[in-house]
């Protein structure tokens, strides 16, 4: 028990100091990158500290397993180089309880992290990127030529119904502009077009339209294409959608950004509308598996106390854990890219990176035994 407080604490201490140091830096680079869009349609450098800062929940998650790895490279080499580790070790600390104890201490981390990954930083990130865009007075579709194209599909009382439905600018409270839906019937027979020119969400399931046109189709003759058309104009109607502005959000942040709640409903609506959803399944198991890398990272740190001090200097240890850490930031970032471009199974793609991590330590402290 006292051995654990002990360990915990250094580690803990540790792994703060060096998580600090990263978050100082990487908000440092984001602020550099940011640097040449101030002056653009009023962004300043307040909003962008103010957008680096709703930004570091996220370099939290990221950060948390290296800062951990590092922390527990740091105390372990220098109760290595204090002589402490080889006391511990002649007073009935073998390996497995070591190991044991480690992954204790890395239980806070783990949750910490999934906690920040889950709940804190998806919607920070998300704030985040609503206020730059409305610092700099942006939407978020005016990069396409011709908005956004969303499939969805729902069952109706006369049958299944497919929309396409195209937005011509998707603001950041999520309201809309420039509406135009197409729904088909079963056969893919065109049945209505409409098109607003402003639309507001309505939950639960409704959106607002705002001076809309809708024209209805009669395709009753199987012959005909197209038998004859009704055009309407109304001032506003409701649309009965499943289209939820989360689903919008999405175009907010990356797929490696959302919550795992997020992610798991933005995977059934493009399952439903019969669309490719692996890169955003690869990032649900990934918003899963990345906690639980936390233990093998501080697990890996455990060989570098075995090694005696003359085998190398706690400073190179410590550069030794940094490069661990950023080979496995890598690592995740490598089996990601290629398991979207293969289309590899994304309960694989995302553990493997950890389980690649997990027999690198095995190997490991499986040499400084037999030493």
């Amino acid at each position: 028990m006292i051995v654990r407080r002990y360990l915990a604490r250094e580690i803990i201490v540790a792994a703060v100091f060096v998580l600090l140091a990263f978050l100082v830096l990487f908000a440092f680079l984001e602020v550099v990158g940011e640097l040449e869009n101030i002056n653009n349609r009023g962004y300043q450098l307040q909003q962008v500290m103010y957008y680096v800062l709703l930004n570091q929940p996220q370099h939290v998650y990221e950060l948390l397993p290296i800062a951990t790895l590092i922390g527990a490279v740091y105390t372990l080499a220098q109760m290595a180089a204090r002589s402490e580790f080889t006391i511990l070790r002649m007073s009935g600390l073998d390996t497995r309880l070591l190991i044991s104890l480690l992954l204790q201490v890395g239980i806070p981390f783990a949750v910490l992290t999934f906690v920040v990954g889950e709940w804190v930083a998806p919607e920070m990130s998300r704030y985040a990127e609503q206020y730059r865009m409305q610092a700099r007075e942006q939407m978020v579709a005016q990069d396409f030529r011709t908005g956004l194209w969303i499939r969805d599909a729902q069952a109706t009382a006369q049958g299944r119904v497919t929309s396409f439905i195209n937005f011509g600018q998707v603001h950041p409270d999520n309201s809309i502009d420039r509406i135009r839906i197409y729904n088909f019937d079963e056969q893919f027979h065109l049945q209505t077009y409409l098109e607003a020119e402003h639309g507001e969400y309505l939950p639960p399931n409704q959106w607002r339209l705002l001076n809309a046109t809708r024209t209805d189709f009669d395709n009753r003759d199987p012959t005909q294409p197209v038998s004859g058309m009704k055009t309407v104009k109304i001032p506003e109607q409701v649309w009965q959608s499943r289209l939820h502005p989360d689903i919008l959000s999405v175009l907010l942040v990356s797929p490696e950004k959302m919550s795992a709640l997020s992610l798991v409903n933005y995977i059934r609506h493009l399952r439903s509308n019969l669309q490719k959803s692996n890169r955003y399944e690869i990032a649900f198991w990934n918003k899963l598996a990345y906690p639980l890398a936390l233990f093998v990272m501080i697990t890996l740190a455990l060989p570098f106390a075995y090694l005696q001090v003359r085998s190398g200097s706690v400073s190179l240890k410590i550069f030794t854990g940094i490069m661990i850490g950023v080979f496995f930031h890598l690592l995740n970032s490598l089996f990601w890219h290629v398991g979207v471009l293969n289309t590899w199974p994304p309960f694989l793609t995302a553990i493997l990176p950890g389980v690649l991590m997990l027999m690198l330590t095995l190997v490991a402290l499986r040499w400084v035994e037999r030493r």
